[in-house]
């Protein structure tokens, strides 16, 4: 039988998008780690130019949700979480069921997306919950500085002397520095990115999503990063989201919540908005674009054995006006 798939990104953040409910039964787990490790593979050696990833869209048993989410990485592991995912994922869904404000289920949590303004012409956005924080250590898998219970702008001498770290789940666990530029682009991200998710590691030995953020002005930051199971991504959803709480919690004068805070990547651009409830709960927004850019169809049995000849695609159009989006804010 032949399978349908979205090619969607969020911000440059790439993903074949596959909905179970096409299949008579769906893929086992087995099926679907193979099936992201064989067409998201880069340097043609995957399915077109690859991604950073598969996102499982399948019913869900919850109430007042459209939707279930499942991510997998380009390695075959799975993620707790991806915001950028999350907003393609509710396009999807909204438009299945004609609905711009609801709920999709994720693996921790039932999350409210909504649909809202364009960014530009043809370049949709959607707003996603990204929850639950967490800077406990057992929830981030974390064993530094003695084991201690946080880390919150600290050194962590086993990476690097003279950077602060700060370590957040939400729920994917984060490791975030605050930069210059030189550092912002330099070497050592990848060092240390690459350390951590060895599988090796005592300090995180489960791997851990680690971003250096630099400072551009009021309410601005420039993330960089080097994602679990992906390595260097475009963008990372979950990535910017604690970096922008992180951004409030040290950088502000005042830790000012509920402000726009406008996040720029390697990929474009979102924006993020840091809430906290009651006994300090934080939760963020995090608003961008959800781009289907073509869809692929192909045989499942020639999937599964990365098999790509047979595979047929049509654009959208979409990405051009992505692109265009982008360019714009490099002249603003």
């Amino acid at each position: 039988m032949a399978v349908k798939m979205i090619k969607v990104h969020g911000s440059g953040n790439d993903f074949y998008l596959l909905d179970q409910t096409q299949f008579p039964e769906p893929l086992t787990d087995k099926g679907l780690k193979q099936l992201a490790i064989n067409i998201c593979k880069r340097d043609g050696a995957g399915l077109f130019e690859g991604a950073d990833g598969v996102l499982v869209v399948d019913r869900s048993e919850h109430a007042h949700v459209l939707g279930r989410m499942r991510v997998i990485n380009a390695d075959g592991t799975e993620a707790s979480m991806c915001g950028n995912g999350l907003r393609t994922v509710a396009r999807y869904l909204g438009t299945q069921n004609d609905s711009t404000d609801f709920r999709v289920e994720t693996m921790y949590a039932d999350l409210k997306v909504q649909a809202v303004a364009d960014f530009a012409t043809h370049v949709p956005a959607f707003s996603v919950e990204i929850s639950p924080v967490s800077f406990e250590a057992k929830t981030l898998g974390m064993h530094a500085n003695h084991d201690a219970q946080t880390i919150i702008n600290e050194t962590i001498p086993a990476l690097k002397s003279d950077l602060k770290f700060s370590a957040v789940s939400v729920p994917n666990p984060h490791l975030i520095a605050f930069v210059d530029h030189a550092t912002l682009v330099g070497p050592e991200l990848g060092r240390i990115g690459e350390w951590m998710n060895d599988g090796q590691n005592s300090i995180f030995p489960d791997g851990v999503n680690v971003s250096f953020v630099e400072v551009l002005g009021q309410n601005s930051i420039f993330v960089r990063t080097f994602e679990r199971g992906v390595g260097f991504t475009n963008a990372c959803g979950t990535a910017m989201s604690a970096s922008s709480l992180m951004y409030v919690l040290l950088h502000q004068e005042s830790t000012d919540f509920n402000q726009e805070i406008h996040v720029t990547n390697p990929g474009g651009m979102v924006k993020t908005i840091v809430h906290q409830g009651a006994d300090e709960e934080y939760w963020m927004e995090l608003i961008g674009n959800a781009t289907f850019v073509k869809i692929v169809s192909l045989p499942l049995e020639e999937a599964l054995a990365a098999d790509f000849t047979q595979a047929t695609t049509t654009v959208t159009g979409e990405q051009a006006a992505y692109e265009d989006f982008v360019d714009s804010l490099k002249t603003a």
